[in-house]
């Protein structure tokens, strides 16, 4: 069943060389991010290069919800006039947060130490989601919640009132448990802490410090401890949203895949929590150069050139998925052109996100005519030495990455690559199909 009104069906065909310059969205992590510390200021935040996909639309919504003052001026720039830590009011109606997990994550820490009450929902998938892993910790700081099992959605969450720092060790390799741990850790009395064994993300950690909260992050024994001292006054700021990286994937590899291509992407963050993919597949022989590197709003940020490789398949380091957690779907679309195996461990991850994607990849490979192994936390692909049969539906199970990576992996096929449901891709890259096309890319809306 589909999350939005109609399922859409689109047909991905094999496709000329891509050429040109794909202009990405900005990033999706960075957005959310923006418009929820926006309203957690006292001031005006002005944002420019905001991704206007639906999730983060839902979060504009939900801000406004808490009593912020969120407007769009157009062309992807937006304010906030915050309500500052602590002044989140209490909304009068269910917050439906559409298909972001990120978003209702973040925004259930940053209400958690308030005392007021909310209710979250979601879409079928969202609701289909695991949110224990997220209200657990908040208890540590008073919050009590009420869902389904595991946490589902729909979930309602009372508040703490004059809440105490926690220290918090994260079981899960996960940047949205830190961050609604952190988040929750504002309206917090005194110190909050999160260990995690593996950084992830760090976008959390670079904004509080440019709004002015006083947070630091050190490397020891137990891993990696960030701690923040609770109830600053954070500055409204400027915000310049980079280009998403893990939306830039899909271009980047279809351009690997499809012979005799060469495109540029400007303006792509480099944040070294973000770019395990590139690492990966400059490994695996791809020609990525990084050119034009600098710093834009606090974030390193680069142009990538890319030309049509060979790749040769490689073991990726597990401690590396962290950095690269949401582009494993494409990059098994790519490993499936290399010449030998690619072996993807500590992916464990996966199996909570939009759908199970190990097995939504799985699936799908094995349809094109690709030989797999999967376990609990693994995924092995055996390339076939760009020779990919294609041929078959993949069915998407209303996640945006599964949906555009075999988009992408049908450009490269033998026979044309159908997917039963495109309408998902909206929630991150409203652009895709339309950039894509620009680039010479075949893909079209179709009758499965």
């Amino acid at each position: 069943m589909s999350g939005h009104a109609t399922p859409i069906p689109m047909t991905a065909h094999k496709s000329p060389p891509l050429r040109g310059t794909a202009h990405i969205p900005g990033d999706k992590s960075v957005s959310h991010r923006s418009l929820i510390f926006g309203a957690l200021c006292v001031g005006e935040t002005k944002i420019s290069g905001l991704l206007e996909g639906q999730d983060v639309l839902d979060t504009a919504r939900a801000m406004s919800a808490f009593g912020a003052d969120v407007t769009d001026h157009g062309a992807g720039n937006w304010s906030v006039h915050g309500v500052g830590v602590g002044g989140f009011a209490e909304p009068e109606d269910i917050i439906n947060c559409g298909n972001a997990g990120t978003g209702v994550r973040l925004i259930m820490g940053a209400m958690s130490t308030t005392p007021i009450t909310a209710t979250f929902t979601g879409d079928g998938s969202l609701r289909s989601r695991p949110m224990g892993r997220i209200t657990k910790p908040l208890q540590g700081f008073g919050a009590i919640s009420y869902g389904r099992s595991n946490g589902h959605l729909p979930l309602t969450m009372v508040g703490a009132g004059n809440a105490l720092g926690v220290t918090f060790s994260s079981p899960h390799p996960s940047a949205q448990i830190k961050s609604a741990v952190l988040l929750a850790g504002l309206n917090a009395i005194g110190e909050t802490t999160l260990i995690e064994s593996t950084l992830t993300r760090d976008h959390t950690e670079r904004m509080l410090r440019g709004f002015g909260a006083d947070i630091e992050t050190i490397e020891t024994s137990a891993g990696f401890e960030t701690t923040l001292l609770g109830q600053p006054e954070l500055i409204a700021q400027n915000i310049s949203v980079p280009r998403d990286p893990s939306s830039a994937a899909f271009p980047v590899c279809a351009a690997l895949i499809v012979e005799g291509s060469e495109i540029v992407v400007p303006n792509i963050s480099l944040n070294p929590t973000r770019i395990g993919l590139f690492t990966t597949l400059i490994e695996m022989g791809a020609d990525i150069k990084y050119e034009n590197q600098r710093i834009e709003g606090g974030e390193p940020v680069a142009d990538l050139h890319i030309r049509a490789s060979a790749l040769s398949g490689i073991e990726v380091p597990p401690d590396r998925a962290p950095t690269m957690i949401d582009e494993y779907p494409i990059l098994s679309v790519v490993a499936a052109f290399a010449t030998g195996k690619t072996i993807m461990r500590g992916i464990k991850e996966l199996r909570v996100k939009e759908c199970d994607r190990i097995d939504a990849m799985a699936r799908g490979l094995e349809a094109m005519g690709v030989s797999i192994e999967e376990g609990d936390d693994y995924l092995i692909v055996q390339g076939q030495n760009g020779d990919v049969m294609g041929g078959g539906t993949a069915q998407t199970h209303l996640d945006h990455r599964i949906a555009m990576s075999f988009l992408c992996m049908g450009l490269a096929t033998i026979k044309p690559i159908n997917i039963d449901d495109g309408g998902a891709i909206a929630t991150s890259f409203p652009t895709f199909e339309q950039l894509m096309s620009d680039l010479n890319a075949q893909i079209e809306r179709s009758d499965v």
